[in-house]
């Protein structure tokens, strides 16, 4: 634990920073981070430079580094946001919140069989679950913990300070609470844009990208609705979150083509949203599946590759139903 603190005691340091300077500067110093020092971090800048010319085979450099350069000053700006999540507001004297879209969601609501909110490192990605949590939406964050406990512990009561109270930790020991969650006909939140070792090879700017299974085979089970939705950056710590109609998918009847077939509308639809504002999305992920990643594959039955969540599911609908 000795170690854990050392790591974070410099995060914690700019959090007080950043805490007095207010959210407006905050975010400002943020984005000046890094444009200067952190875009010149060249194995970062470098992924990025491959990912976005793997996506964009005609993007000439200087639009790749206009995009790599906002990109990390989007970046600064989202840590730096972190002590100020609580002042972010749809309503009030200084909204910093505006939603499009919303229409969508209420008809998801109406439906009444539970909504999952899907979505990816875009701009600040916690504006989509405050945003969701001021707009009334209860319900569950999904999220994937960050290594060190100090951190995990300070961005959970931050997120918990604006959004809700929920937050559930990716992994086959989440699937439960988000089954029950669902439901009930609530709202379940993720980003679904990460490479993940337990997921599935779909198509992703026409590249396989490893990609979980898990909100393709909550639909298919409980027949919640998938919204795709991004946060755009506005001006500074002024964002948009913009809720996309729901996918339709009508299911083959063979439950693994069908897992695998809704997947790949989803990773097209989070390609859309990346296509819309490519500078606000995160392209330093190792997001596209490998060579090793295809070698470790290469055993795995479909029914093996798709066990993970889509098993997962399975047992939990059998006992709550």
């Amino acid at each position: 634990m000795l170690r854990y603190g050392a790591e974070a005691a410099p995060f914690f340091l700019f959090m007080g920073i950043f805490k007095l300077l207010g959210i407006d500067a905050a975010s400002a110093l943020g984005g000046f981070i890094g444009r200067h020092i952190f875009y010149r971090i060249t194995p970062v800048t470098d992924r990025a430079r491959a990912n976005l010319k793997a996506a964009y085979p005609a993007m000439n450099a200087a639009e790749m580094e206009s995009i790599i350069r906002e990109m990390c000053d989007n970046l600064g700006r989202t840590v730096a946001e972190y002590p100020h999540l609580d002042k972010l507001k749809l309503t009030g004297a200084n909204p910093r919140l505006q939603i499009g879209g919303k229409e969508h969601a209420e008809a998801a609501i109406a439906r009444g069989k539970g909504l999952m909110f899907i979505s990816g490192h875009f701009a600040n990605w916690e504006v989509m679950p405050v945003t969701a949590t001021e707009l009334g939406y209860e319900g569950g964050l999904v999220y994937r913990p960050p290594n060190n406990p100090y951190v995990d512990r300070y961005i959970s009561r931050q997120r918990a300070s604006a959004g809700p109270q929920i937050q559930i930790s990716k992994g086959a020991s989440g699937t439960r609470r988000i089954f029950t969650l669902l439901r009930r006909g609530l709202a379940i939140l993720m980003l679904v844009d990460q490479k993940t070792e337990q997921g599935v090879a779909a198509p992703f700017f026409g590249r396989d990208a490893m990609t979980t299974p898990a909100p393709a085979a909550l639909a298919l089970k409980l027949g919640a609705a998938l919204l795709p939705t991004s946060n755009e950056r506005l001006d500074g710590a002024r964002f948009r979150m913009n809720i996309r109609p729901a996918i339709e998918f009508t299911p083959s009847g063979d439950h693994d083509a069908d897992i695998l077939a809704l997947t790949a509308k989803i990773n097209a639809a989070m390609e859309e949203c990346v296509r819309a504002r490519p500078s606000q999305w995160l392209w330093i992920h190792r997001r596209w599946t490998t060579p090793r990643d295809a070698t470790k594959n290469l055993g795995k039955t479909k029914p093996q590759a798709l066990a993970g969540a889509g098993a997962a599911v399975e047992r939990e609908g059998s006992s709550l139903t």
